[in-house]
């Protein structure tokens, strides 16, 4: 189940978010889907080469380059403007010290990073500046993208360092991550199969654009890996603590299990539906996080905590439990555990 669940996501595409997120009733939506179908430039996307000095001869031989890109439908520049690498139209006063880069729909559509990248690796034979809304938002992608991995890190290190610090247990806490990471393989999978690939499109009512704005699966991931952490602790929590109790560590996971599990169905069957409302909505990034959501709590309440979190501490047994002897004596001092309730005395009466 995980393997199907992860494919679609190995196949995913960050992209930039366009005025196809809204519904087709939008007059904005209504507006670029005639410029899309109706006119081969996007002039008001062009990307603005800023320019620090520079004769008419380089600035024209860089113009020409520049119309060369593939996706490129014409350069203005002071020295002209350029289509294919041949000069059109004579200059103009207007380009003084910068150049526009207009772009052809097909190619903002299908790779708009992409065009930004070969613009700014195009060489000048003086400094440039390359900018623009398609260089702002690719930017904004990168920004948002380049630390993923060490964000990721970070959280599984802490969430790894508090359930130890609460069980006393190496085993636990690598479980622990690993059920959240199938967990999510549900979630980023049904993001890709269904918002990216536009599966179920008809029915959601979504225009599939072919990409995931990175900032939403980021979004997800936060929401999604707490939650899943939620219940986690839950469950651990109660199987630890009649393990501690009976120190029988098979009879524990079914005992704790009981316990805990009426909470977590009634927090994941609330959380599902409230999630699910956003799944209405007519902007494709609520739906996103809605189906998603929705998705991902459900199957981590019922098939991962219900089922696969059981039955590998059943499997694991006393190893639930286990740590090096330095890592026990550092739990032993700065551990977090539960203290028991006192009990009150029971009142006697008839005493005089």
């Amino acid at each position: 189940m995980s393997c199907c669940c992860w494919a679609p996501f190995l196949g995913i595409r960050f992209g930039l978010p366009d005025d196809r997120v809204l519904p087709g009733s939008a007059p904005v939506r209504q507006v670029y889907d005639q410029v899309r179908a109706n006119f081969p430039a996007e002039e008001a996307d062009a990307l603005h080469v800023v320019t620090s000095g520079g004769d008419p001869a380089g600035i024209a031989a860089y113009a020409g380059r520049l119309s060369r890109i593939e996706g490129v439908v014409r350069v203005d520049s002071p020295a002209g403007s350029f289509t294919g690498g041949r000069r059109v139209e004579a200059a103009t006063e207007r380009m003084r010290d910068r150049l526009a880069v207009v772009p052809s729909s097909r190619r903002l559509e299908r790779d708009a990073v992409g065009l930004v990248r070969e613009v700014r690796a195009v060489p000048a034979p003086f400094a440039t500046r390359v900018g623009g809304y398609p260089a702002e938002l690719a930017d904004y992608r990168d920004g948002v993208t380049e630390r993923l991995p060490l964000v990721a890190g970070l959280i599984v290190v802490v969430t790894f360092a508090v359930l130890f610090l609460m069980t006393g247990s190496v085993v636990a806490p690598l479980k622990a991550s690993l059920l959240n990471a199938v967990s999510l393989t549900v979630m980023f999978g049904a993001l890709v199969f269904v918002f990216q690939d536009g599966h179920l499109s008809g029915l959601l009512g979504f225009t599939p654009t072919g990409s995931i704005e990175p900032s939403v699966p980021l979004l997800m991931f936060c929401i999604a890996y707490g939650l899943s952490m939620d219940y986690e602790v839950l469950l651990l929590s109660r199987i630890k603590e009649e393990y501690d109790r009976t120190g029988d560590a098979v009879a524990a996971v079914p005992a704790g299990i009981a316990r805990s599990a009426p909470l977590v169905t009634a927090a994941a069957v609330i959380l599902a539906v409230s999630f699910a409302a956003y799944a209405t909505g007519r902007v494709v990034f609520l739906q996103q996080l809605g189906v998603g959501m929705a998705l991902t709590v459900l199957v981590d309440a019922t098939l991962i905590r219900g089922v696969l979190a059981p039955a590998l501490m059943r499997l694991a047994g006393p190893a639930n439990w286990w740590a090096p002897r330095p890592l026990r004596r550092l739990h032993r001092r700065i551990g977090l555990a539960e203290e028991p309730a006192p009990v009150a005395p029971v009142p006697v009466y008839g005493r005089v």
